[in-house]
């Protein structure tokens, strides 16, 4: 009679095989990080653009989703490339334009500082002019192992726009059979739920992406023509600053003004204080108009997982980490969601209500007991 294997052993050799599999993952997904960036921002682009391939179906049902698809990716690829090629090397020839009339505004910043007294106040003043002119510093004369470096680079980035184009094309193809073919792995009771989970993420992402874009573009636009209104030097790529940053949740803005205000004081200071009170001003008409109608039904997460996530984004990949922290958490709330049992909410806390009728109460009781104490 053949001896059966231990249920011990069996378990043991089931959760070796599991660690092996999860280990595998892990490096497989750590070697391809880059890979599933570029297919996260094609899906946050894609789900962008589905809303307008429906709006165009439904005013134009002759044309099929396949016609809508086309046109709407024409306008899309259209807009991409005119940004890469013309509005992006206008900008970076405006940057070398700049750092080569950086040097002497920091001789004479640093010529001012050297005259401030204390002597310990010009010390600081001195080295920190330094640092930040010795990071802006001009680049000398490039060798070709530069200029191969540089071109290799700039080939890197064509091929990466190229492939997220197709990835954004292809999946708003191909999305209705991935679904289904994605979900068919699901028991039958489940797939609804997963569904809606899915279209509810892509539904969020989208609105996400849709006003980040406008406010990006308005903040880019308004202060576009605030900078050429007032010459500040390079007034396009500030623009570029000023919009790239509005993306990121709480710290963009200040970030997209600080660029601008240290180039309009190489003109003079009264034009830095001149930028820096007109930014105070696009600020808060955005803060206080312009957030509250785009981006009223966007994220709808709260500010505390906002700022949590935008520093996990920003410790883990930086610049692109903290530009996505906010859409792949707003991602994770709603797939939570499913997993909580709304149907009995959770009772809050009572020792956090602070309403009217509570202090009232409060007050009545307090008055009651004082009666009876007066009487005894």
């Amino acid at each position: 009679m053949r001896s059966e294997i231990p249920l011990w052993t069996l378990r043991g050799i089931g959760l070796a095989l599991g660690v092996v599999v999860v280990y595998a993952l892990v490096q497989i997904g750590t070697a391809s990080a880059r890979v599933l960036l570029l297919v996260f921002v094609a899906v946050l682009l894609a789900s962008a653009l589905e809303p307008m391939l429906g709006w165009l179906r439904a005013r134009l049902p002759i044309v099929g989703r396949a016609g809508t698809i086309i046109v709407v990716y024409l306008a899309f690829f259209v807009t991409v490339i005119g940004l890469a090629f013309v509005v992006v090397p206008a900008a970076v020839g405006q940057a070398q334009q700049i750092l080569d009339d950086l040097p002497p505004f920091f001789a004479d910043a640093r010529a001012w500082a050297e005259n401030i007294r204390p002597g310990a106040l010009s010390t600081s003043l001195t080295a920190l002019i330094d640092s930040v002119a010795n990071a802006l510093k001009p680049p000398d004369a490039p060798n070709p192992d530069e200029v191969v470096e540089v071109g290799t680079t700039v080939a890197e980035l064509v091929a990466t726009l190229a492939t997220l184009l197709t990835i954004v094309f292809l999946w708003l193809v191909e999305r209705p059979r991935l679904q289904r073919y994605v979900l068919a792995f699901l028991p039958q009771d489940a797939r609804g739920g997963a569904r809606s989970v899915w279209n509810d993420v892509e539904v969020r992402l989208g609105l996400w992406v849709r006003g980040q874009l406008t406010l990006m573009a308005t903040m880019g636009v308004m202060t576009g023509i605030a900078y050429t209104l007032l010459g500040v030097p390079g007034a396009l790529l500030l623009a570029l600053i000023a919009a790239l940053t509005e993306a990121i949740p709480i710290i963009g803005p200040l970030l997209g003004a600080i660029p601008a205000v240290l180039v309009a004081a190489t003109v003079s200071p009264e034009l830095a204080l001149i930028v820096a009170g007109l930014y105070v001003v696009i600020q808060f008409v955005e803060g206080n108009v312009l957030v509250p109608i785009v981006m009223r039904h966007a994220v709808g997460i709260s500010p505390l997982l906002v700022l949590v996530s935008l520093l996990i984004g920003a410790a883990a990949g930086g610049f692109i980490g903290a530009l996505l922290a906010v859409p792949i958490a707003a991602s994770l709330e709603i797939a939570l969601q499913r997993l909580q049992a709304r149907e009995e909410p959770v009772a809050q806390d009572p020792s956090s209500i602070d309403t009217e009728t509570d202090s009232e109460e409060e007050a009545a009781r307090g008055a009651t007991e004082l009666k009876k104490a007066l009487s005894d």
